[in-house]
């Protein structure tokens, strides 16, 4: 906790620059971590044996495992958005 000690000094707009590159950290940790997994669950579902390539049917899977991987990462995210305004609503 020592070194959030100096927050104290900066100024409003020095604190509103600093929350906007957290948030933007934040943002690429949670894109990185969505590639990730999604790379890793739809490997595993449509690739039954790694090669040099991938066949026609092994594409076609990986794409729609994809879309239906972001389909549901973005109605989680929005589901969870709603929640937050909400909570901060009743505030």
């Amino acid at each position: 906790m020592d070194s959030l000690s100096g927050l104290g000094s900066l100024s409003s707009a020095q604190k509103d620059e600093l929350m906007e590159q957290v948030k933007l950290q934040i943002a690429v940790a949670n894109a990185q971590e969505l590639l990730t997994k999604m790379t890793e669950k739809c490997f595993k579902k449509c690739v039954q044996q790694p090669g040099t390539s991938l066949s026609n049917s092994e594409q076609k899977c990986v794409a729609m495992c994809m879309d239906r991987y972001m389909d549901a990462w973005n109605s989680v995210s929005k589901a969870y958005s709603n929640r937050i305004e909400r909570e901060r609503a009743r505030q």
